[in-house]
């Protein structure tokens, strides 16, 4: 059923705080490198991220992409403002007692370089993610779960891992070096929704219930903008 004209409940907005503060937290810690092997290096932000993209499933599901759309853009609104703070609080003058200066801008700061990839693979991987989870939920009659939020991510984070390696660090370091770590980041993220599938099925089927809803998109522009 439909239920695009209903207000947005208590839950959605404890469900969207918490996508947020997910997405923030991950764009905060995305400088720390983690070595997982000595081959591997993934940034650290991969523990936390692909949560995004769960709360991103179930968002379609339940309430539809509309209200997806809505949460998305809420989150590029804040993850935007965030860095404006953090580039900010940086350039205030600071007291010559004060030696943490470099280690605050090292943590807090970013190049614009990395923000606009950071920002461009959020927005591709999301929409995608969104878009093919909701196309697929009317194709299958809203059965098996399991294989449209795989395929969705599939493609979303493929957009996501590729969109934002490629805009970061492409001509920086060695060319296969850059590959190597869209792979491993692509493999982790897309492993890491596989392993919390059942999670997913297990949350999405107690909002549905405490709701009352589960939305198909029938008939849906699958417009970003409006």
């Amino acid at each position: 059923m439909k239920n695009e004209e209903k207000n947005v409940s208590k839950l959605f907005m404890y469900i969207g705080i918490v996508y947020v503060t997910c997405l923030l937290l991950s764009n905060l810690i995305a400088g720390k490198m983690w070595a997982v092997t000595s081959s591997i290096t993934l940034p650290a932000a991969v523990i936390l991220f692909p949560i995004t993209y769960i709360f991103g499933d179930i968002f379609t599901e339940v309430y539809g992409f509309k209200k997806a759309r809505g949460i998305i853009w809420a989150g590029f609104g804040c993850s935007f403002f965030a860095v404006l703070i953090y580039l900010i609080t940086i350039a205030l003058p600071h007291p010559g007692y004060w030696e943490n200066q470099g280690a605050y801008a090292t943590v807090m700061g970013t190049t614009p370089r990395v923000a606009i990839a950071s920002f461009a693979g959020y927005l591709f991987g999301e929409f995608s993610n969104s878009m093919i989870l909701s196309k697929l939920k009317v194709v299958t009659k809203g059965k098996n779960l399991w294989i449209r939020t795989i395929l969705s991510t599939l493609v979303g984070e493929g957009f996501d891992s590729v969109i934002f390696i490629m805009i970061s660090f492409w001509g920086t370091m060695d060319n296969s070096i850059v590959l190597q770590m869209i792979l491993f980041q692509y493999l982790f993220k897309v492993g890491y929704e596989v392993l919390f599938t059942p999670l997913t099925y297990l949350f999405v089927n107690w909002v549905k219930k405490k709701e009352g809803i589960d939305t198909y998109d029938y008939d849906v522009k699958y417009n970003i903008i409006k």
